[in-house]
């Protein structure tokens, strides 16, 4: 398994081996032992499985507050996304700043996104399956999202001139300024609460 650290150096790119042969292929893609083991110790609660039929279809920017925040371990299983994390701890020296990462069934590789985050990605192909664990429940009153073209964050979506296909939660999303995201910046302690 390798592990590297994205822009933001909390994020991480994590490709599992993938054995193969004439029949396939076998890979853990997630084990306790060898995550923890490369630092990455989180316990998962459960798994989300997203379909999304055409390209361009956008998701986000999504996360929830403590004391129901989310770490969350993402990956896809057919088709491709451009994946997006930002900064959204307060005092951060990284405050509102992104990192991308194209995740694909065809790379084998996953980003891990820790609380303290806001999520989203965009399908980069039809037909994209997105498969993501998450470390606490679904807890709807804190449940929250940012808009995807804030301003302020300015992130490239790789769009070009395409518009995005976006839920109405997402289309009214606020801005990050106008967000109170509950996570606080503690220097060398992780993604703060």
């Amino acid at each position: 398994m390798q592990v590297k650290p994205l822009s933001l150096p909390e994020v991480l790119e994590i490709t599992p081996v993938k054995h193969g042969d004439a029949r396939g292929f076998f890979s853990e893609t997630f084990n306790v032992e060898r995550f923890s083991g490369a630092g990455v110790d989180l316990s998962w609660v459960q798994d989300n499985h997203s379909y999304s039929a055409p390209q361009g279809v956008l998701r986000g920017l999504h996360f929830q507050t403590p004391p129901h925040a989310q770490d969350k371990l993402v990956r896809v299983v057919k088709g491709a996304i451009l994946d997006i994390a930002v900064d959204i701890r307060k005092g951060s020296p990284r405050y509102g700043k992104w990192c991308s990462l194209e995740v694909s069934a065809e790379k084998w590789n996953q980003i891990l996104v820790p609380k303290g985050f806001a999520h989203g990605f965009v399908t980069l192909v039809p037909d994209t399956e997105v498969i993501y664990k998450v470390s606490a429940l679904y807890a709807p009153d804190n449940d929250h999202s940012i808009h995807y073209a804030d301003p302020d964050i300015g992130i490239d979506w790789a769009l070009g001139d395409a518009v995005p296909i976006l839920s109405a939660k997402d289309a009214a999303a606020p801005a990050l300024q106008d967000v109170d995201t509950g996570f606080t910046y503690q220097n060398g302690d992780g993604a703060g609460s």
